[in-house]
């Protein structure tokens, strides 16, 4: 019998290895391309890139090309999805618990339709001649429908009443139809071939577009939601016992519901915004850590951050490399990859959500 020390001792040694494979996948990553970069080549160029040059030495690297390709161009597309792995595996997390579904991802209450509704109208439509909209048009679109999304959702399950975990749901599906609909009917109406097509790489998935430039709102939105929420497990375990048991322990969920929804709908909106539509991983990931470490959050959270990352650094590695010269929308792998995973997690005897 495994006593909860060892148990404990178990856990933390995963989460090393699992902070080693980030850091070994992060090397491959950023050494496969058009241009193969050696793996010990690519490892001196981030070593010397993180240290700021006090470790490591580049004198030995075969060309001094690879120091641009792997800085400027491969290292923000890896942090990029590591940081959207942990973003949408965070945001599956808290939705799952909010409205006690295992079906829950950052997309059920109607963010994904909403930003997707925003982008089509920024790609089809446009907001105007503005040089700060011009620029960051999708981006802004994307954000703003998932945002306006969400808060429509609060109002519309509030009604006749407290928010339930139930009424959210329901909620969620009518206002994503409803701005489904409304994109389907921009996209009728739209004389624009090659917008359309924008529109449906889009709705794919795609980390073609990190760049330096993006990664701090990123980096700084996903960490920040990271970080609040790893401190935030009782309350996420209180709402998975429901809310009679939450009134007996004093604790009000519907005001943290509405807290948590508009949380993370802000970090979902803002990585679908750089990133287009990606499937799957609030789903899929959630599940595996709580099949493997448990229902309470304390664990869970930690352990699905860094799973999440993994596993969307190697669902773009896959998408660089499974067609010779050819990039596949990113939403294509984590769907192929994730579909048979919750298939078999359907099927497999023993698993329940919540334990």
């Amino acid at each position: 019998m495994v006593n909860k020390q060892e148990l404990g001792n178990i856990y933390y040694a995963i989460i090393f290895i699992l902070i080693c494979l980030i850091i070994v996948s992060t090397v491959y990553s950023v050494s496969i391309g058009q241009v193969h970069i050696p793996f010990n080549q690519a490892m001196k160029i981030i070593i010397h890139t993180v240290t700021n040059g006090k470790l490591g030495s580049i004198d030995t690297v075969e060309s001094q090309s690879y120091l641009n390709i792997i800085t400027q161009v491969r290292m923000p597309r890896v942090i990029f999805a590591l940081l959207i792995g942990m973003g949408l595996s965070l945001c599956g997390t808290i939705m799952q618990a909010v409205v006690q579904n295992p079906l829950a991802d950052p997309y059920i209450l109607g963010i994904s339709s909403g930003a997707s509704l925003g982008a089509t109208f920024a790609i089809l439509v446009g907001f105007g001649s503005g040089a700060l909209l011009a620029q960051f048009g999708v981006a802004f679109g994307a954000f703003v429908g998932a945002i306006i999304t969400s808060i429509g959702v609060l109002i519309l399950s509030s009604v006749g009443g407290k928010a339930t975990s139930v009424k959210l749901v329901l909620s969620g599906v009518v206002i994503g139809a409803l701005c489904s609909s409304f994109s389907s009917l921009i996209i009728f109406f739209a004389n624009n071939a090659e917008g359309i097509k924008t529109v449906t790489f889009w709705s794919m998935g795609s980390l073609a577009s990190s760049n330096w430039d993006k990664t701090p709102i990123m980096a700084v939105v996903v960490l920040a939601g990271c970080g609040l929420f790893l401190f935030q497990h009782r309350v996420l375990n209180t709402m998975l016992l429901g809310d009679e048991s939450a009134i007996t322990l004093g604790i009000n969920l519907s005001v943290y519901r509405k807290l948590y929804m508009i949380l993370a709908a802000l970090i979902t909106g803002t990585m679908v915004a750089y990133a287009g539509m990606i499937g799957f991983v609030g789903l899929i990931i959630p599940h595996i850590s709580r099949g493997l470490f448990g229902a309470d959050h304390k664990r869970l959270m930690p352990a699905t951050l860094l799973l999440g990352g993994l596993f969307l650094i190697w669902a773009d590695i896959l998408s660089r490399i499974l067609i010779h010269n050819v990039e596949l929308p990113i939403g294509i792998i984590t769907s192929v990859i994730g579909s048979p995973l919750f298939i078999y997690m359907i099927a497999k005897k023993g698993y329940n959500f919540g334990g």
